[in-house]
Order: C-alpha cells, then structure tokens, then sequence
C-alpha cells in the first residue's frame, strides 16, 4: 500500500521525526490557548469587542510585516533554525507580560510581543522541512509537509483538550501557562535539531522544481478569501457560543471535534490533491465550509454545531495542506520566502476577518453571513480558473492532435 511506505520513508528520513514533534508541540501551545484568548481579553482583562480587535489587529499587522521582511532575506542565510529559536523566546517573553495586563494598553503591548515573532516559526519550520526532503525523500515532499501540518493539528487538538481541563481546574492563568509550557517545548526540539542547508538540499532539488506550481495572483486571491472567512470564523465562534451557551469550554470542545477529523481528513485531501489536483478539491472544502457557516448563521441548536465539524474538519484540512503546498510551491527555488508568504497570507486573511465583522453590531450569529460571502467569492475565483485551465489544456491536446 502506497500511504504505509511513504510512512515508512517519512519515519526513517533523519530529522524527521524532531520536525514532527516540533510541530506538535507548537499546535499543543497554540491550541490550548486559541478559543480562550478572545474570552480572556473580554472577560477577565475587561476589554470591549472593538479593543479585542485592535489588540489582534495591530499584533497580526506587526506579524505579517515582521514575517514577510524575514521571508525576503531568509533565502540568503546559510542556516534558518535561529530565527524560530529567538521567535519562540520572544513568545514566551510575550506570555509572561500577557499574564501580568490589567488593560487595554498593557494588553496591546503583550498580545504584540508574544504574536509579531510566531509567523517565523511555521515560515521557517516548512522552509527546513522542505529543504531536507528534498534531499532525503523527495518523492514524498509534498505529502511530508501535509504531515507536518498534520502534526500541528494533533498538537492543536490535545492543546485544545488541555486548555479546557486547565481552565476548569485553574481558570485562565493555568490556560497560559500552558500556552507558556508548550512555547518551551518547541524551544528544547529546536536546539536538539539537525539542520540542512540550502545549499546541501540544492544537490538534490531538480525533482520538486519539476512539481513547481505556475505562479497565479487570482489563485493567491480566492485563497485569501478563504483564510479571510476562517479568520472570521476563529475569532467570533468562542464568543457566538458563549453568548448563545453561557459556556466558554463549549469553543474548546467543538474545536477539539474538528481538530479530530481535521487529523483524519488532512493525508486523505493531500492525496486527492495529487490524484484529481489541487483546484477540484479546495472548490469542495468551500462548498463545505458554506454548509457550516449557515448553521452558525441560523444560531442553531448546539447540536448542529458538533454536527457539522466534519464538514468544517474537510474545509480546513484542506486550507492548511492542500492550499499550503500550492502557495510554496510557486517559489519552489525560494523556500524561505515561499513558506513565509503562506504564513503571511494568513495572518493578513486574520488581519482583514477580524475588522470586516466590527460592521455588524455587537456579538451575534449573523457575523457568519461575511465569511458566506467571502467563501462564494473565492468559488467563483477558483471555478473560472480551473474553468480556463481545463480550456487551455484541452485546446493544447487539440493542437497536438493535428
């Protein structure tokens, strides 16, 4: 069976499995704090819902600045594990602050240091990843990455389990904590980890090239929209579910019931990638994504929520694995750059999700009719795209022909 020896061939390529629980251990950190953070600023801290989006705004602008000007000249650099060395530092720097704020200011100034640094992170993780696969495995590069990825989200997952356990027993200082604990994880795996270089990896590059994607800026745009809707989505649900629910820990385990399908869903959507191409199925993610937000719109029964996470899981399996490998590998020559570019595409989609909703007034269901928009928007991008592509391909089989 082809998926057990590619997993074979991921186990044994050296590194690989220091990257993976690398992976894992950011995911655990991110995801025990991800659905409380919102809740914490409102509840605990006392900041207003127009104050909760300038403290996420102005640290994602810092991140996305701070991520792109060091994908530019990362290419340049002999080795890049120093960069998620000293982000991971300064996150931890960050955590310490964000649990001594009492408010806005003090929030801003935390929130700022602890996030601006985290895009080099997964940046630069997937920049090294694809550098020693293409040395050691470069048959199953692209599968590798989504694994990776994968590994995040089994990170994000039992960070999600924990965060909600860690609030019940020790309220939101033990949330951070943990958030803290998994920064320091990620730190130790890093120092531990063997680097290879651009220039080792150049020796054996010519076989991802030739998987290089044509550059698009429709297809980088329908892709915004997506992570933009998603934005939207990972901000506002705690605060719908608790508004409708009274329940904070409720966000925690519908996250952890995506998080679980997500995982599931992630190897299955990457090989479909392969198998029918990239376009096909992140047109069926945005179908089920539009599926989900109807629900959340409807502020339907919390039932219907846990119902439709599959069906969200599909979405963003694909948002983050399929989608990723097709932006980096636009700057297949330019892993720095490539990597980071995914990152800062969305957290410029988080940057845009977070402010479009302060149009609708107060915290209500109906915040999901932007990301409904936003989704059918990018169907119709990527519909006419894979519309032309087909034509193209199908005149150029024409002309052969004769």
């Amino acid at each position: 069976m082809r998926l057990t020896q590619d997993v074979k061939q991921f186990v044994h390529v050296q590194g690989a499995l220091r990257l993976l629980l690398a992976m894992v251990l950011y995911g655990m950190g991110t995801g025990i704090l991800a659905p409380m953070n919102a809740i914490y600023m409102h509840d605990h801290i006392g900041l207003s819902k127009g104050q909760v989006t300038v403290v996420y705004s102005v640290s994602l602008l810092l991140n996305t600045v701070v991520t792109m000007s060091v994908g530019l000249v990362s290419d340049r650099m002999k080795r890049k594990k120093g960069l998620p060395i000293a982000a991971s530092v300064l996150c931890m720097a960050g955590l310490l602050l964000y649990m001594q704020a009492r408010d806005f200011a003090g929030t801003l100034v935390a929130v700022s240091v602890a996030l601006a640094p985290s895009g080099l992170i997964m940046g630069q993780l997937f920049a090294m990843a694809r550098n020693r696969f293409a040395i050691h495995a470069a048959d199953i590069q692209e599968m590798a990455l989504v694994w990776l990825r994968a590994g995040f989200s089994v990170g994000f997952f039992g960070g999600l389990l924990m965060g909600a356990n860690l609030f019940l027993l020790f309220g939101f200082h033990g949330v951070l904590v943990g958030n803290l604990a998994g920064y320091a994880g990620l730190f130790v795996m890093l120092l531990l980890y063997s680097e290879v270089t651009k220039a080792e990896a150049g020796t054996a590059a010519s076989p991802a090239i030739a998987r290089g994607e044509p550059f698009s800026i429709w297809m980088l745009a329908a892709l915004l929209l997506l992570f933009c809707a998603d934005a939207i989505r990972g901000l506002y649900l705690p605060l719908v579910v608790n508004g409708l629910f009274g329940k904070p820990q409720v966000a925690s385990y519908l996250w952890s019931a995506q998080a679980v399908f997500e995982l599931l869903l992630m190897t299955v959507t990457g090989y479909w990638a392969v198998k029918y191409g990239s376009k096909p199925v992140m047109i069926t993610g945005g179908i089920m994504a539009l599926a989900a937000y109807i629900v959340y719109a409807c502020g339907s029964p919390l039932a219907m929520f846990f119902i439709v996470q599959p069906l969200y899981s599909y979405f963003v399996s694909i948002l983050y694995g399929v989608a990723m490998g097709v932006v980096q590998r636009m700057f297949i020559r330019r892993t720095g750059f490539g990597s980071s570019l995914y990152v800062a595409l969305t957290q410029a989609a988080s940057l845009i999700g977070y402010i479009l909703p302060t149009i609708i007034h107060g915290v209500s269901p109906l915040i999901f009719i932007l990301p409904m928009i936003l989704v059918a928007g990018s169907l119709a991008v990527m519909s006419y795209q894979l519309y032309q592509s087909r034509r193209i391909k199908q005149h150029g089989d024409q002309h052969l022909l004769f």
